[in-house]
């Protein structure tokens, strides 16, 4: 009899004809669909860097030496250059920014009272006890219609802490 493992590793979420065994018409086009669309991916840059290239250097063989090709390329260069520094600058600046709030803010230690904080604890548990009942019964039960009356007020947390002097914000 098969476990419940050897039931999961049966079960397939997907499958892929090109790595099973056979299939070699399959894998023979797929891998020339690969290489014929790498191709058309680096030949066209290759032909653009030699012919920049050889603009400058007389060795590299001219594939197309037209002026406006080259020009264009430099322009291009310059507009990548320049969003290179702008991306640069953003990045830096955010991390700068981010750092000094984060020293200024969230590493303020503590960014509540603690000697507060059990007492608020045992004041929103005692609430939710009268409220809903003990803890057992609401941790117990299977489902729970809340009535009318038993929904929360929009701020009746923060003015029960308020009542009690419990509040950290000032």
């Amino acid at each position: 009899m098969e476990t419940d493992k050897q039931q999961k590793d049966k079960q397939q979420l997907y499958t892929d004809k090109f790595f099973e065994s056979g299939h070699w018409l399959l894998k023979i086009r797929q891998v020339l669909i690969a290489i014929i669309g790498w191709l058309a991916v680096i030949i066209p840059i290759v032909i653009t860097v030699l012919a920049f290239w050889a603009s400058f250097d007389p060795r590299v063989p001219h594939l197309w030496a037209y002026h406006e090709g080259i020009y264009e390329i430099k322009f291009i260069g310059i507009i990548l250059i320049f969003a290179w520094v702008m991306t640069l600058i953003f990045a830096v600046s955010m991390t700068i920014i981010q750092n000094r709030k984060r020293d200024r803010i969230v590493e303020q230690w503590p960014t509540f009272n603690p000697i507060n904080q059990k007492e608020r604890k045992k004041t929103i548990d005692d609430f939710i006890d009268k409220r809903f009942g003990p803890k057992e019964f609401r941790e117990n039960v299977r489902s729970y219609t809340v009535k009318p009356e038993q929904n929360l007020e929009t701020h009746q947390i923060q003015e029960l802490y308020a009542k009690k002097d419990l509040d950290d914000v000032d």
